[in-house]
């Protein structure tokens, strides 16, 4: 059906983070080495749920075993139960399950695919399949020694979908460390999405025509519970589910994502050029692919900025109808002087930071934190505040008032 022909059905608007690690699972096993001990299965979604306020979560790494376990522990205790329309549902927050796949292209590099299943019996069945293509399957974003149009085949005839991960990235990104055609690694038609990740925009990824089909996804990428929502999107669905997800990226039924929430590109870590020799951020597009202009070394780290640069077949950014508005937002952990007893008291008052973000009033704020804090929340939930670029795996930071 038409993206533009609306159902009989009552549709909502949802706020979906869909790419959150798992650290640990609940017996120990290490499933992402770089994640936080504490993103559990269970914690990542009581932390959605009680404390973002996040209706629709995507886990990556249900691929695991051990995760499986925890799942199948979580199912049989009445705690969380399967959601009609696929997905895991705990305290009003539904649960995609997920993994992130490494493919790795001979005299190209590497790159991180997103894969998401509707229900446990699907996701188990694929992990069948990959622990003959990979040397741990417990572990998170580990290669898969196949084909990357192979690997589709194998997620789509599952009934999944598979989204690009944080495309533009020097570190795993099909645009960043592999091809400036996707075309040329992936069949485009079993593509349900793709995601931006932190150092993009929807105007950046606009200079390339090769995405104009596609739904931009905007996530956290999150490796800590706190770092949950720090970029996420608001879809518009009859109920959060993985068919209705799955409806939202082709833009079905009047399902489709109805804005974008992220972070300003140059707070992203990998926003700009980095020099490895002298640590300088090279925001001289000049110099950004050759010589660093600080110290004159060839040991650069090119920039999402600068890779889009150069792989652009536009002058011009061009924004497709069915294109949602990207929302500059600063995560409230970002803004100096914010700390953790300061939120507690926020979230006393208003319950969840998407409630702080989207629905409290600056003059309730100024009662709890005063008003010199309350503008400042208020400017970076519209995305107004001075930031400082970020580089080299290292974040842009806003600038202190």
């Amino acid at each position: 059906m038409s993206e533009n022909v609306i159902s009989n059905e009552t549709l909502k608007e949802y706020y979906a983070d869909l790419h959150i690690h798992i650290g640990r699972a609940s017996d120990g096993q290490a499933v992402k080495i770089s994640g936080s001990r504490n993103l559990t299965f269970e914690n990542i979604a009581r932390e959605a749920s009680e404390r973002k306020g996040i209706e629709l979560i995507g886990i990556i790494d249900c691929h695991s075993p051990s995760v499986q376990n925890d799942i199948i522990s979580s199912l049989h205790s009445g705690e969380m139960s399967e959601v009609v329309g696929g997905g895991i549902s705990y305290s009003g927050t539904t649960i995609l399950l997920g993994t992130e796949i490494e493919i790795f292209e001979p005299n190209k590099g590497a790159a991180h695919l997103l894969a998401y299943f509707p229900n446990l019996e699907a996701m188990q069945h694929f992990t069948r399949w990959m622990s003959s293509h990979m040397k741990n399957v417990n572990l998170s974003s580990q290669r898969l020694y196949v084909p990357a149009r192979k690997l589709q085949e194998e997620i789509y005839a599952r009934g999944g979908l598979m989204i690009p991960a944080h495309v533009f990235t020097p570190h795993k990104g099909i645009y960043g460390n592999v091809t400036s055609k996707m075309e040329d690694i992936l069949d485009l038609s079993m593509i349900s999405g793709i995601e931006l990740g932190l150092s993009a925009d929807s105007a950046m990824a606009g200079t390339l025509s090769e995405l104009d089909q596609f739904t931009f996804l905007s996530n956290s990428d999150a490796h800590s519970l706190g770092k949950i929502g720090r970029e996420y999107n608001q879809l518009r669905l009859c109920a959060p589910s993985f068919m209705e997800f799955s409806k939202a990226l082709s833009r079905m039924d009047g399902r489709r994502v109805t804005a974008n929430y992220g972070l300003n590109p140059r707070l992203g870590k990998y926003h700009r050029t980095y020099c490895n020799h002298c640590n300088a951020i090279v925001e001289e597009s000049s110099g950004a692919e050759h010589l660093c202009p600080h110290c004159g070394s060839k040991k650069l780290v090119q920039g999402v900025l600068d890779r889009i640069l150069s792989i652009a077949d536009r002058q011009e950014p061009y924004i497709t109808e069915h294109r949602p508005p990207y929302q500059y937002q600063v995560p409230l952990e970002f803004i100096p002087g914010l700390g953790k007893a300061t939120m507690a008291c926020l979230l006393d008052v208003f319950g969840t930071e998407m409630a702080i973000l989207h629905e409290a009033k600056k003059e309730l704020i100024a009662e709890i934190v005063g008003d010199k804090m309350a503008s400042q929340i208020v400017l970076a939930r519209s995305g107004l505040l001075s930031l400082s670029s970020g580089g080299g795996g290292t974040y842009g930071k806003v600038i202190k008032p």
